[in-house]
């Protein structure tokens, strides 16, 4: 109708923009250093890696511990699952709720090693955390043990971490 300067506006608009945009490659500005310096937006949130998020201090039992002292690691860790070692410490194995449930009849009679799920679901923490939610998602289950080298566990991921960084 002419009485808003909207030709002005939307010029200056596009002249911030296009010197945002040179400023960008001319400072070699990556999605890296959107993550560093902008953690908080979607795209921050896009980019975080699985180590950002994960605790550096996986629950994780010997195979030959008998499964009162794992059910008390459980229920200790608050993640619902243990990570079992072997006796050299790589990571053989998981005991979730649904170990448990399996072998509810006598579970006290047995140990670890008896009632984990070989061969869990890992990630390496160099993932993105993207990846690992897909991940949680697909398999339908609450936690990836990260490891590195395939058996050495270094970390727990748990989908509630990355929903609350906005990972989604």
């Amino acid at each position: 109708t002419g009485i808003v300067p909207t030709t002005s506006t939307t010029m200056t608009l596009a002249l911030g923009d296009a010197m945002a945009i040179a400023l960008m490659e001319h400072r070699a500005f990556t999605p890296e250093h959107f993550r560093l310096f902008h953690p908080g937006g979607k795209l921050g949130a896009r980019l975080l890696r699985v180590r950002d998020l994960m605790h550096r201090d996986p629950p994780l039992v010997p195979e030959t511990l008998i499964m009162g002292e794992v059910l008390v690691e459980i229920t200790r860790r608050g993640f619902g699952v243990v990570g079992v070692t072997d006796a050299s410490g790589r990571l053989s194995g998981i005991i979730t709720d649904g170990d448990l449930r399996r072998h509810l009849d006598g579970l006290m009679t047995f140990r670890a090693g008896e009632v984990m799920t070989k061969g869990p679901r890992t990630i390496p923490p160099d993932a993105l955390a993207g990846e690992a939610l897909a991940l949680m998602n697909d398999r339908k289950i609450t936690c990836l043990l990260v490891t590195q080298n395939t058996t050495e566990a270094v970390g727990i991921l748990h989908v509630h971490d990355c929903l609350r960084a906005g990972v989604a």
